[in-house]
């Protein structure tokens, strides 16, 4: 019973299988073979974007780093979420790869950012000058560190924001697959429909070994990004072995399958977490549940060997109820899930 997050399990079986797929014989390499060439028009088919620049990476550290390199000047100022990756996981990355620009942080009620607290955050900015540095980014994720999906509405208000200011608009889809599973509508939507400039397009924690996309929508936005990759060590000689994995996700709908299975299973999760006189911290919207619970409820779980993390302090145990995510995989069994709802109810 494991739900500490959606990189604890392995790779799916149909990433396997087109690792092996493409395992044999010689080609080019540094993404001139024609498993890269399939699979960023498989994204861009998937994306409805037929002009959008994709390129591969391993990490999501790398994926957010190496955007905000791309598009924050050294001496900008980044805004995101107080609980976004970008702030609290990514050990500085986006500070190192921009060359010094600066993370804003806000707060806004379950992981999003709000466009009133956004433009009076960019307006003090701005008016501080050469103090403060220059307007630089915005940057969401979507789904969010809470679980919670911003819906093209929303994407839009903050698009509207970003640009009237003449910033653009990145997004970290890490889980982005549960984000669009969830919201039902088309990735178009949801991205350069309403707006964002340019999408971290996450594999790894929807079933791939180790794979990323970065996807601008707009080519000039990526003009020199391939030697921002290059120098970042993101430009793999065996490309074909990352790119392997994002198609076998999204050509032929896998991604979206996986991320409806988990968000699924995160439902049921939560409706178990309550029967068992739990509370919800957030509305699940994808595939984490974020709750507090009876401290014996906690104590049989672990009994149980259930492994979850507290949050958002992971040290705090002794707490009275107490707060802890929960989160489900491409690959979570309904087993495991019915397994856990009965040790909560006891």
């Amino acid at each position: 019973m494991n739900f500490a997050s959606d990189n604890t399990y392995g790779a799916h079986p149909a990433v396997m299988a087109a690792l092996a797929d493409c395992n044999d014989g010689a080609v080019m390499g540094y993404g001139a073979d024609p498993v890269t060439a399939r699979a960023e028009a498989a994204i861009r088919d998937a994306l409805e974007a037929p002009r959008a620049v994709v390129r591969f990476v391993a990490t999501g550290t790398a994926a957010n780093a190496l955007v905000c390199g791309q598009l924050a000047p050294r001496y900008g100022r980044i805004y995101c979420h107080r609980d976004a990756h970008i702030e609290t996981s990514e050990c500085g990355a986006p500070e190192f790869f921009t060359g010094g620009a600066k993370l804003v942080t806000l707060p806004g009620e379950h992981g999003k950012l709000q466009p009133e607290a956004l433009t009076d955050a960019m307006w003090r900015g701005a008016a501080d000058g050469l103090n403060g540095g220059r307007n630089g980014l915005i940057s969401i994720t979507n789904a969010s560190e809470w679980g919670t999906v911003y819906t093209p509405d929303e994407v839009s208000a903050l698009a509207r924001v970003a640009h009237d200011a003449g910033l653009p608009l990145h997004m970290d889809g890490a889980r982005f697959a549960n984000a669009v599973a969830a919201l039902g509508c088309s990735a178009a939507d949801v991205t350069w429909r309403a707006g964002v400039d340019a999408l971290c397009f996450g594999g790894t924690k929807n079933g791939a070994m180790g794979a990323e996309a970065v996807v601008f929508f707009n080519p000039d936005l990526a003009e020199e990004f391939d030697y921002r990759r290059k120098q970042s060590g993101h430009v793999f000689s065996k490309q074909r072995f990352l790119a392997a994995q994002m198609l076998a996700l999204v050509e032929n709908g896998l991604w979206l399958e996986l991320a409806g299975h988990a968000n699924g299973l995160a439902a049921r999760l939560a409706e178990g977490v309550a029967a068992a006189g739990g509370s919800l911290l957030a509305p699940v919207q994808s595939n984490a549940v974020f709750a507090t619970i009876p401290p014996e409820a906690h104590a049989r779980a672990k009994q149980a060997g259930a492994i979850y993390y507290l949050w958002p302090d992971k040290s705090a145990e002794g707490l009275d109820p107490v707060p802890i995510r929960l989160v489900t995989a491409c690959d979570t069994s309904e087993a495991d899930v019915e397994a856990l709802i009965a040790v909560l109810a006891g």
